[in-house]
């Protein structure tokens, strides 16, 4: 088995990805050489040039495991304050500028 094939086998755990909208998001669990585990997030959107051409543009984030406790406290406590102060007629289809 090559070194390459190996490295791959070995970083690449679990990938889970998550279409929303416009906008793709994956889950990809990771390791190092040191057989430790960390988290992919990757946003992708679809942007068209000028000439009609698309391309991909993407945003990733790195997570830690021993960040993995203060990640989720701070997301879930941000969702908790839209869910509580967002418009009753907000929905979930929100028209973000892109």
């Amino acid at each position: 088995m090559s070194e390459e094939f190996e490295r791959s086998e070995r970083s690449d755990l679990f990938s889970k990805s998550v279409r929303a909208g416009k906008r793709t998001y994956f889950f990809d669990v990771k390791s190092t050489k040191a057989n430790d585990y960390y988290l992919t997030i990757t946003e992708s959107k679809k942007r068209f040039t000028d000439d009609g051409k698309f391309h991909f543009e993407k945003h990733k984030i790195f997570l830690y495991k021993e960040d993995f406790e203060k990640f989720v406290e701070g997301l879930n406590e941000s969702i908790a304050q839209i869910r509580e102060n967002a418009p009753a007629s907000s929905t979930n289809d929100a028209a973000f500028e892109d």
